[in-house]
């Protein structure tokens, strides 16, 4: 059973934004968590595709 989140802590998943649009096959995805008291707008980082083997913009999906 999953546990129940304690606090303002949530998991996220972040997706590349540049291989959705180069039309390769595959995705580059990344769990992570972020506070939802102090961060309450979809997360921006900066991350590394293995596919497109460079640093891409990956951005909070659902």
């Amino acid at each position: 059973m999953a546990k129940k989140a304690k606090g303002n802590r949530i998991q996220v998943i972040m997706e590349c934004t540049e291989h959705k649009t180069s039309g390769m096959p595959g995705t580059s995805r990344y769990i992570t968590t972020k506070n939802r008291k102090n961060t309450t707008e979809r997360m921006e980082l900066k991350k590394y595709n293995p596919i497109l083997r460079r640093m891409t913009v990956h951005k909070e999906i659902k």
